[in-house]
């Protein structure tokens, strides 16, 4: 032996994006159920941003994600998830298309103060065929509707998973990631 064999076999690696629009709490859902301290590439919202991005509903918001958000999850022995949270402002969408590529499924994070700000990542992982999951981030405050009226909303087809979840809570962000588990499982056995 050379010191260079590994007798126990690699795991097996999975990619999740973690999507949505500005400011629905994608870089908290990174934060809150990475097993490590992510990666974050969060900038100071300042002055020069006005006018570009839209803080209504949202004016509490000090930093924005420029690039990603990175975070891991070790399932166990053999499978470990990498967890990619995307920036949610239009002028860095173009960077998607990269954080798409090699991704099994996405959660979209919804917030109902602003909904119509999922219809692009919707239609974004709808055009490529990717699976997905809608997580209903529960901001204090904000209207509280049923998923089925969340999926009239969306215009969702009912196969698509909805759940109300809690991007600061652990065990929540983790059911909305076992859902998502589930549902790629199910297309994919279809």
């Amino acid at each position: 032996m050379t010191g260079f064999e590994v007798d126990t076999p690699l795991a097996q690696s999975v990619k999740i994006l973690i999507a949505g629009g500005f400011g629905v709490g994608k870089t908290t859902m990174v934060g809150s159920i990475s097993e490590i301290t992510p990666l974050r590439t969060e900038e100071i919202i300042t002055e020069r941003s006005a006018g570009i991005d839209d803080l209504t509903g949202v004016e509490g918001k000090t930093t924005t994600t420029v690039g990603l958000d990175f975070g891991r999850i070790t399932i166990d022995a053999g499978l470990v998830l990498y967890l990619f949270g995307t920036p949610g402002q239009d002028r860095f969408w173009f960077l998607w298309d990269e954080l798409a590529r090699g991704a099994l499924g996405a959660v979209i994070l919804a917030d109902t103060r602003r909904l119509e700000n999922s219809f692009a990542a919707i239609d974004f992982f709808e055009r490529r065929g990717i699976g997905f999951t809608v997580g209903v981030n529960c901001f204090e405050g904000a209207p509280v509707y049923s998923p089925e009226e969340i999926r009239d909303a969306l215009d969702l087809d009912e196969h698509v998973p909805i759940l109300l979840c809690d991007a600061r809570d652990r065990s929540s962000c983790k059911e909305v990631l076992t859902t998502l588990a589930e549902y790629l499982i199910t297309r994919a056995l279809a």
